[in-house]
């Protein structure tokens, strides 16, 4: 890739095509580069001494670094960044990660949160990086079924399934001992009322009064969560691949790396500098420093996602600072234009709306807006029943 150093004099473009090259060939082998490997590998009309002029002045100001004075030169973070902002416009992508990335496909269903974590998950297997991304909140997103599971005999954990796919989960808790099959009781009452069926003949009045009390509380802190709507979902994955590089061999190393993220502000606003942007950006090292309570010894690449061309999401991919910048600028823009198309078929084929977290409250049925103790069918609940019945009546 041809790079164009303007208004620099000639010395000092040479200077940078050096840099450039020493980069490049380290993001390749991974040692330090000394004068003489470089020599061989493209710059034979420079001599050795030359070319060990040119490390003096670089590492001078801050873009190398000698760990031991007969040694190689790596690059330091002002290095790396330099090189990512030289060749951030790059689109290479290899012929197998093209056809990965065309096999994705929309999904045939409303559930948009499954196919957003799966292809997380497969830019996650692509880059070998961990994924992140934020999406907007898509409306008319009902509880489709719930599970309860039994931690111990006075506490359970709820798990709800959206419509979109979403998967939540509560911790409720209990003053009396419930036994497992108390539990399954109490769900099996839960879908009954979801789905508008008689409630379990086998459930007694102890357990439905105390059913149907965590079912109020279980729906009010759905709707609450729902319709107050002030932070981006965030889709996250694949840290445990950073374990492979080399670079994250030590624990000081992935421990700081770990806190961001872990940390779901950090990553939001990395992700909502980005979209404001409206392009491409890279963090390296010290530039993560604002959104850490440490420095992250590793590097953040992120990019906006549309849906009928209007930014609505981003994308980061979290990795080393000795990353191969071009392969995952040009991955990085091909998924982000995939997932932009597919996106955008999906919500127009189901008719799914959307909105970010500054445009308020949710768009909600009317007939939905009723007191819990008024209707059989909550806010936001499984519609199941009321599409069957509108069919039978048809």
């Amino acid at each position: 890739m041809k790079t164009v150093f303007k208004g620099y004099s000639n010395k000092k473009e040479r200077e940078f095509k050096v840099l450039m090259g020493l980069i490049k060939l380290y993001l390749k082998e991974g040692r330090p580069i000394g004068s003489k490997t470089l020599m061989e590998s493209g710059f034979e009309s420079l001599s050795s001494s030359t070319i060990r002029n040119y490390f003096s002045e670089l590492e001078q100001n801050g873009y190398l670094h000698q760990a031991h004075a007969s040694g190689g030169r790596v690059p330091t973070q002002k290095g790396f960044r330099f090189y990512a902002h030289q060749v951030i416009d790059s689109s290479e992508l290899s012929s197998e990660n093209e056809s990965r990335l065309k096999a994705l496909a929309p999904t045939d269903s409303r559930k948009i949160a499954v196919f957003l974590q799966n292809s997380a998950e497969l830019l996650s297997e692509l880059s070998h990086n961990a994924v992140f991304l934020s999406a907007p909140r898509f409306d008319r997103d009902y509880i489709q079924d719930v599970k309860l599971v039994s931690i111990d005999p006075f506490r359970f954990l709820c798990v709800t399934i959206s419509d979109f796919g979403v998967v939540q989960t509560e911790l409720l808790q209990s003053s009396q001992k419930l036994s497992q099959h108390a539990v399954m009781r109490m769900e099996d009452y839960f879908i009954s009322r979801m789905r508008g069926l008689q409630k379990p003949e086998n459930i007694s009045e102890e357990e439905e009064e105390l059913a149907k009390n965590y079912y109020n509380e279980l729906m009010l802190r759905y709707i609450v969560g729902y319709t107050t709507f002030v932070e981006d979902e965030i889709y996250r994955t694949g840290f445990s691949k950073l374990l492979d590089f080399p670079d994250f061999e030590d624990p000081v190393v992935v421990a700081s790396s770990l806190t961001l993220f872990e940390n779901a502000h950090s990553m939001r606003l990395i992700l909502k500098e980005c979209l404001k942007k409206n392009e491409m950006k890279v963090w390296i090292g010290d530039d993560l420093q604002s959104f850490a309570s440490s420095s992250p010894n590793c590097s953040v690449v992120a990019i906006p996602y549309c849906i009928n061309n209007r930014p609505v999401g981003a994308i980061g991919i979290l990795g080393p600072m000795r990353t191969h910048y071009c392969k995952i600028f040009g991955l990085l823009k091909a998924f982000a234009n995939q997932v932009s198309q597919l996106l955008t078929t999906s919500v127009y084929k189901h008719k799914i709306t959307f909105r970010q977290p500054e445009q308020g409250a949710s768009v909600l049925l009317e007939k939905q807006q009723k007191l819990l103790e008024n209707s059989p069918l909550l806010m936001l609940e499984n519609q199941n029943k009321e599409t069957d019945d509108k069919t039978e009546k048809e």
